[in-house]
């Protein structure tokens, strides 16, 4: 079953080392650049996909623009991502596979949706999230949100069932 990793914009800020998100998550399971790079080497190893929403590539551009310094470094970074995710070059899902998240009717479930999420304190950046993981996970993937916010990981797809397989049977026992 292939594994698939969202991330989340507090991830990708650490990962890109934008000044002043440099850590994220809860103290006693805090992420920093090397435990990410780290998690990201294993995962690119076991042939993981990763998916690069939307919302993540908006709101982290929006944090690297307003960064103290290094925003045309980190913005190269982030654009070499881009690249690699508009052309669907491994580890990275094609960006155009996300389409069907913005059909009108994904919209519609969006907005009918969106109203109950924002009530648990869900943006609307995360609930587009949250709806890319569980596209993944409709497709039989093993789906994380790779994220340092416990909120956002609380929405996270559950693991699918393993589908038993058959046993086969010998020509002797068929006949």
């Amino acid at each position: 079953m292939k594994k698939v990793l969202v991330i989340d914009t507090s991830i990708l800020c650490v990962w890109l080392d934008i000044p002043g998100f440099e850590t994220c998550g809860p103290r006693d399971n805090q992420w920093d650049k090397e435990r990410v790079d780290s998690t990201i080497n294993h995962e690119t190893a076991n042939k993981s996909l990763f998916v690069l929403p939307l919302a993540t590539i908006i709101e982290t551009g929006n944090h690297i623009a307003k960064a103290p310094h290094s925003r045309k470094v980190r913005a190269e970074a982030l654009v070499n991502l881009l690249r690699m995710t508009a052309d669907g070059r491994t580890p990275w899902a094609a960006l155009s596979e996300q389409d069907k998240l913005w059909s009108r009717d994904s919209l519609f479930e969006l907005n009918s949706e969106w109203p109950m999420l924002a009530e648990r304190k869900l943006s609307i950046g995360d609930a587009t999230i949250k709806n890319a993981a569980n596209y993944y996970a409709a497709m039989g993937c093993t789906v994380e949100i790779f994220t340092g916010d416990s909120d956002l990981k609380s929405f996270e797809p559950a693991e699918p069932d393993e589908i038993p397989r058959r046993r086969q049977r010998h020509d002797a026992e068929t006949e």
